[in-house]
C-alpha cells in the first residue's frame, strides 16, 4: 500500500488486511526512487492511497510500466482526477450529469455561462479535492474578480475555467462507494452550506441505496473504468445526476456511519485483482 500520510482510512485498510491474513507491506512513496533500473522489490498488486495526486499518478504509471496492477489503474485515474476529464467520460456514456462547459478566458467564460442557462454557476478547478477552492459565481461581477485572481495569481491549472450549472439540492448530496462495479453503501453528506463536503464540515448519516441510485453509480463506474471509486451524487427533481468521482476515496466517516467494512471490501478486491 503507497501512501503519503496514515490517515484514519489507511489504519482501516492495515486492520482489514490483519483480519484477512493478507501481507500489506506498507510505503511511504515520499520516499521512493522510480527507476525501473534500480527497482528491484516484489510486490504482487498496489494499493495507491497517496493524498498528493501529482505522487499517486506517477506512482501508479511506474508500476503499471512493470506489468504491476495497482488499485486503481491509471486509466482510471487520469478520468477521475480531472474533474472536465470526468464530465466528458460521464456525458459520452449517457451517464446524467451536470451540465457543464470548458473555457479559457473571460470572455468565453461569458459565452459558457450563458449556455449554462445563465447564473448561478460553480467554478471549479480541474484537479482537487476536499471542496477547496470553488466558488459559487452569482453574476458578472462575481465572475469578473474570481477570473481575474485566477489568471494573474494561479497556476496554469486555474487558468483552465470549468462551470458547472449551479443545482439547488436539499441541503446534503450523497457519497456512494463503489467497488468492482458494486455499490457498498452510501451516505448523506448534509451541510447548511452549499458546499456539502465533509472535509469542509458535513455531517455523515446512512443513506438508502434505492434502484435508481445503484443504477446510476453503476453506470458511473462503467464509464470511468471501475475500480475503488466514491461517487459524489445530487438529488434533482429530474432525477438522480453525478457529480464528481473520486479514484482515492476515503472512507472512514462511510465506515463509521454505515457499520459497513468498506476496507475489507477494498482488501477483498484486491486480492480478486491479483488473482
Amino acid at each position: 500500500m503507497l501512501h503519503t500520510t496514515i490517515r484514519g482510512d489507511e489504519k482501516l485498510l492495515m486492520e482489514a488486511a490483519k483480519k484477512a491474513d493478507v501481507d500489506l507491506v506498507v510505503v511511504d512513496a515520499r520516499g521512493l526512487v522510480l527507476s525501473p533500473d534500480v527497482w528491484q522489490e516484489k510486490c504482487d498488486v498496489v494499493l495507491e492511497r497517496c493524498v498528493s495526486t501529482t505522487i499517486g499518478m506517477h506512482a501508479i504509471a511506474f508500476f503499471e510500466s512493470l506489468n504491476i496492477p495497482v488499485v486503481n489503474n491509471l486509466r482510471v485515474a487520469n478520468i477521475c482526477e480531472d474533474k472536465f476529464a470526468t464530465s466528458l467520460a460521464l456525458n459520452k456514456a449517457h451517464v446524467p450529469t451536470i451540465p457543464f462547459a470548458l473555457a479559457f478566458d473571460e470572455v468565453h467564460a461569458v459565452q459558457a455561462i450563458e449556455g449554462l442557462g445563465g447564473y448561478p454557476v460553480v467554478l471549479k478547478p480541474t484537479g482537487g479535492s476536499w471542496g477547496r477552492l470553488i466558488a459559487k459565481i452569482n453574476d458578472q461581477d462575481a465572475l469578473e474578480a474570481v477570473i481575474e485572481q485566477k489568471m494573474i495569481l494561479g497556476s496554469p491549472m486555474h487558468k483552465a475555467l470549468y462551470f458547472q450549472k449551479y443545482i439547488e439540492k436539499p441541503g446534503r448530496d450523497i457519497r456512494v462507494t463503489m467497488v468492482n462495479g458494486k455499490v457498498v453503501c452510501a451516505i448523506y453528506r448534509e451541510a447548511t452550506h452549499w458546499v456539502t463536503n465533509t472535509a469542509r464540515g458535513a455531517e455523515a448519516k446512512p443513506c438508502p441505496v434505492d434502484k435508481d441510485l445503484e443504477k446510476i453509480s453503476q453506470a458511473a463506474s462503467r464509464a470511468v473504468g471501475g475500480g475503488v471509486l466514491g461517487v459524489d451524487v445530487f438529488e434533482t427533481d429530474d432525477g438522480y445526476v453525478i457529480n464528481e468521482i473520486n479514484h482515492t476515496v476515503e472512507f472512514k466517516n462511510v465506515q463509521r456511519v454505515t457499520g459497513v467494512d468498506v476496507a475489507g471490501e477494498i482488501i477483498s478486491y484486491c486480492q480478486e485483482v491479483l488473482s
